[in-house]
């Protein structure tokens, strides 16, 4: 007589992924002059992070109340983040393409959000509190970032390339970043994780 296993439960992955698919060539013209291309998303990302403020407190105060940000507002958020994702991507050679204005799929770091949930009405009522800590780590991780960058910078200047080691850990970075942003923004309830699963 055979004994039957419990089945093995899926993995429940994070609704905020980061998808990298760079293939670590990098322009040595555009790693020179990167913080002077980049001036005009500078200043998008400005006007763009006001108009997502004033989303973030109507999506909270109808999360509060309907328990789930509506899609309209959930997308608008997303396709901020896929940008800020992209934008902060470029700005540390994690990428090399110049990315978009319009945070679309398809750049070679790029984030995944998932479709809008529900959420439980108390964590968002307390989100800003709850985002403390993570908000505290995912800071600590953007100085690491930075400072990788400039290495980085020097890096791919001098031979063409991203050091693979480099970009990882950058991609590290931003994924937890990106989801401790997209917590704040009420784009998913499920709390940054340290791992990628």
């Amino acid at each position: 007589m055979s004994e039957t296993l419990p089945a093995l439960e899926a993995p429940n992955p994070h609704p905020i992924q980061l998808v990298v698919t760079d293939d670590l060539g990098r322009n040595r013209l555009t790693v020179l002059l990167r913080l002077i291309l980049a001036i005009p998303h500078l200043v998008w990302i400005s006007l763009w992070s006001f108009a997502v403020g004033l989303a973030v407190l109507v999506a909270w105060v109808v999360a509060i109340f309907a328990g789930r940000v509506p899609a309209m507002l959930h997308e608008f958020m997303a396709t901020y983040m896929r940008y800020h994702t992209q934008l902060y991507a470029y700005l540390w050679i994690a990428a090399d393409p110049y990315p978009g204005f319009t945070g679309e799929s398809g750049y070679p770091v790029d984030l995944e959000v998932a479709p809008a949930a529900s959420q439980s009405r108390l964590t968002v009522l307390f989100r800003l509190i709850l985002a403390i800590p993570a908000a505290i780590v995912a800071s600590v991780l953007q100085n690491v970032a930075w400072i990788v960058a400039i290495l980085a910078w020097f890096y791919a200047l001098f031979t063409g390339e991203a050091n693979k080691g480099m970009r990882d850990l950058q991609a590290y970075c931003l994924r937890y970043q990106s989801q401790t942003y997209a917590y704040l923004l009420l784009l998913t309830q499920r709390y940054p994780s340290f791992s990628d699963e």
